[in-house]
């Protein structure tokens, strides 16, 4: 049962973020990204900070984030999955927006 529960809570965790990333986008971008665009980004925005925090090994506290770098990895992501073509400029939005919504939770103020 607590594999199940954590799954609910992943979920629910994941729709606060889309809910704040839709907030966070400027309203000229609004309309290009879904919920299940977002979604998507989501997870693999998840796979790559696994993959960077593997490669920063166990002695590092923080790794930095390059949100160009990222934004670019997500667009080519989406394209070789056929989850669409998105802008790399318009996907920094999405990284900078799931960065806030962190930054916030941290600092209690979400």
């Amino acid at each position: 049962m607590a594999f199940e529960d954590d799954l609910l809570q992943d979920a629910q965790e994941d729709a606060r973020i889309i809910e704040f990333i839709h907030t966070y986008l400027p309203q000229d971008l609004k309309d290009n990204f879904s919920d299940d665009d977002l979604q998507y980004f989501l997870d693999v925005l998840a796979e790559y900070y696994a993959d960077l925090s593997e490669g920063a090994g166990a002695n590092e506290e923080e790794v930095d984030i390059d949100v160009e770098a990222v934004a670019l990895h997500l667009t080519n992501q989406a394209r070789k999955e056929k989850m669409g073509n998105f802008s790399a400029d318009d996907v920094r939005w999405v990284v900078e927006g799931e960065l806030e919504y962190w930054d916030r939770m941290e600092s209690g103020e979400l």
